[in-house]
């Protein structure tokens, strides 16, 4: 196989007219009051903190997300993971806007480097969908935004390190860039021979399944590199025919699938709905990966589960599953060279 040069140029040409995911993209709810709307929620009892957490963070939910939602029903699991609350103006202690202390984290703009073989690569600060829980609800991402230079010095950083074998696309979320930037980063990132593979992490699969386009697909399939898709998934009720679809064109592609879920109170902290999102998830090929234990971001420990729980939760997932069903319960913590296993 030809080595691609290490290097990340502009394309510039004429825009393309938007692609379908685009443009849910673009069309995607942004106020309490047209979420509210859409959920069939009174606004009398809901508008005042759906505001006041909006001012906060504010709202974003795309259509296709929305359908799936339990329409007037406060306590769908899915509309919990959108709707801003009251609670999110609650300071408390031990709670931080910046849990994982990534901001110091930062070699040069756009690259975190926490741990030994790999390095994460903020490629945008967008996301498709505002869950209340994000532990990044307010990084800074205005501090890595990446014009061609800076994109050019994260391939330098990355190609003078050869411990380095797995570049981590993140945000954010990867995939709010259009296909062009993506395939311009994979030939780049290939292009640095230690770099095996290319590991992305997006929720935008499962909020606008639309996003898996035939441009993303030959991009992905044409790499030299080993590509991972590690989805986001929290609720077995997130997986619809669209969805499995385009994890099913993925998995032809050659894709690896893996899901990363958090566990949330109200959400997913029960054995049964935990089991029956493994289940689902190995029905549309995609192999459970991580169960994230909360992180502690101010604004949203209304969420959080008490470790004692999730571990009792677990033991009871391993009477339920076989083995590679289970996802592994781990927290991340500041300054640890790893994930951390709570189980």
């Amino acid at each position: 196989m030809i080595q691609r040069t290490a290097t990340l140029v502009e394309v510039r040409s004429a825009e393309p007219q938007p692609e379908r995911w685009q443009a849910l993209l673009a069309n995607a709810i942004n106020t309490p009051e047209a979420l509210l709307q859409e959920v069939g929620l009174n606004p009398t009892e809901w508008l005042e903190g759906a505001e006041r957490g909006h001012r906060l963070f504010p709202v974003l939910v795309p259509k296709p997300y929305l359908q799936r939602i339990g329409y007037g029903d406060p306590q769908d699991p899915l509309l919990r993971q959108v709707l801003p609350l009251l609670e999110e103006g609650v300071t408390l202690p031990g709670y931080s806007p910046d849990p994982l202390e990534e901001r110091s984290a930062s070699p040069v703009r756009g690259l975190i480097r926490k741990y030994r073989s790999r390095a994460l690569l903020m490629v945008t600060g967008q996301c498709a969908i505002n869950c209340r829980y994000c532990f990044r609800r307010s990084f800074p991402y205005g501090d890595h935004s990446l014009s061609p230079q800076a994109r050019q010095q994260v391939i330098d950083t990355l190609a003078a390190d050869p411990a380095l074998n797995e570049v981590i696309l993140s945000g954010g979320d990867p995939l709010a860039v259009n296909d062009r930037l993506i395939s311009q980063w994979l030939d780049a990132i290939a292009g640095v021979s230690h770099i095996r593979r290319l590991r992305i992490h997006s929720r935008l699969p499962v909020v606008i399944p639309q996003r898996v386009t035939p441009a993303l697909l030959a991009a992905l399939s044409g790499s030299r590199l080993k590509v991972v898709l590690v989805v986001h998934v929290n609720h077995p009720q997130e997986i619809d025919a669209d969805f499995a679809a385009a994890m099913g064109q993925l998995k032809e592609a050659g894709v690896t699938l893996l899901n990363q879920s958090v566990i949330l109170r109200g959400v997913n902290d029960h054995a049964d709905t935990l089991e029956a999102l493994s289940e689902r998830l190995f029905e549309v090929g995609i192999l459970p990966y991580y169960l994230h234990a909360f992180d502690p971001v101010q604004g949203a420990a209304h969420f959080d589960v008490a470790d004692a729980k999730a571990t009792t939760l677990m033991t009871e997932l391993r009477t339920r599953l076989p083995g590679f069903l289970v996802p592994r319960l781990v927290r991340e913590l500041p300054g640890r060279p790893s994930k951390t296993p709570l189980d």
